[in-house]
């Protein structure tokens, strides 16, 4: 593991952004029009009447919303926006007077155009309960992974962001940032013991498991990474391998779950030795999986529940298409997903035997010798050999 450090280390050094990347990129959206200045507004009055150019034979109904700017050259001054023909495809955005809202602006033509309603005193409300929450009821344990949380953040948008945008490979520079976020994260929030370094090593030996697989399926599946709006724009702006991307997401999509496997599977071992410190290493080993069993069973599905929910939108178009689900598994935007749940999912499957053998041979005895009256619950001695079975242990039923 302090191999393992060093080579993080040192790949954040090779890797590290210099920021020209990031700069060339800003000036390619802006040049596409994709980059605008947004002010904070407060909606002054909704108008819903018939539109300007409505012709008697055809009448249309428009909506018009006016805006006080709080921000940028005109502040303080009342905006109007063009009127919104409530016959157009999009429905119009839900606002009433007084609601806080973001106003793009186009320097260019002094043109304003609503963008987004304002939830930043949502957002900060709720990071508060959160933390609250997390600290009453973990303690000094729930402030250090609020602090290992923040960490993570800090990695993702300081580092694997611009460094993709340097024109790194996106692969490796998931793997480096997936393993500084293991080292941080784990040592930070469960703190520096054998066990910790135990659960890291079979975390970073199931994401490398993981990241093998993926690499041979994602590859044979041929994705290209222009299935959704965000690949088909990025090249316009950066010089991205998006296969290569699709593939490093997939990496650090299935690290959080993994933490939450392998640190499970240690800890359950040390609880075992710590109840009875006469079980041996193929007894925690046989003990220890059948509970990583049952969690395994819970867990299998969270990778495929949590990609599911964020395509809601997605699975609804496509229910509405009436294709086979065949034809909708086949398409790469729903495809990506299949290959990284059940990838993800086989990284998570490994980790339990992965973790739990480790574990064990850390806290476990190997034989007999120096406790010849053990026995087990039912009085039969010890057998401290390894077999198969304790890979696979039969549940009692």
């Amino acid at each position: 593991m302090a191999v393992l450090g060093v080579l993080t280390v040192a790949g954040l050094l090779v890797l590290w952004p210099d920021g020209m990347g990031r700069s060339a990129a800003i000036d390619e959206a802006e040049q596409f029009g994709l980059v605008t200045e947004q002010f904070d507004a407060t909606v002054e009055s909704v108008i819903e009447a018939e539109c300007s150019y409505s012709d008697p034979a055809d009448p249309q109904d428009c909506i018009s919303f006016s805006f006080v700017v709080h921000e940028g050259p005109e502040a303080g001054a009342l905006v109007v926006l063009p009127e919104y023909n409530l016959s157009a495809l999009s429905p119009a955005p839900p606002l009433s007077v007084g609601d806080a809202v973001v106003l793009g602006y186009e320097p260019s033509t002094a043109f304003y155009f609503y963008a987004d309603r304002d939830r930043g005193n949502t957002l900060v409300w709720l990071t508060a309960f959160f933390v609250v929450v997390v600290v009453a009821l973990g303690r000094w344990r729930g402030l250090s992974a609020l602090v290992a949380m923040a960490l993570t953040v800090v990695v993702l948008v300081w580092f694997v962001a611009p460094s993709v945008l340097d024109g790194n490979d996106p692969v490796w520079v998931a793997v480096v940032a997936a393993s500084t976020i293991a080292f941080v994260g784990l040592y930070v929030t469960h703190g520096f013991s054998p066990t910790t370094t135990v659960a890291l090593a079979g975390t970073l030996a199931s994401l490398l498991l993981t990241l093998a697989i993926s690499a041979v399926f994602f590859d044979i599946a041929n994705f290209s990474g222009l299935a959704t709006e965000e690949g088909l724009t990025l090249p316009l702006v950066a010089d991205i391998n998006l296969s290569s991307l699709l593939l490093g997401g997939a990496v650090i999509g299935t690290l959080g779950a993994l933490d939450d496997v392998t640190v499970t599977q240690v800890a359950t071992v040390a609880e075992l030795n710590h109840r009875n410190s006469r079980l041996t290493v193929a007894e925690l080993i046989t003990s220890g999986i059948r509970v990583g069993r049952e969690h395994i069973a819970s867990t299998v599905n969270t990778l495929l529940l949590a990609y599911a929910g964020a395509s809601m939108p997605l699975l609804l178009v496509f229910a509405a298409s009436d294709q086979p689900l065949g034809v909708v598994a086949n398409s790469e935007i729903v495809a990506v997903e299949i290959v990284r749940t059940l990838c993800g999912s086989i990284g998570l499957v490994a980790a339990v035997p992965i973790t739990t053998i480790m574990a064990a041979v850390l806290v476990g005895t190997t034989t007999d010798d120096n406790n010849p009256d053990t026995t087990s619950a039912d009085d039969a001695p010890h057998d401290s050999s390894l077999s198969w079975e304790d890979f696979g242990p039969i549940d009692d039923l």
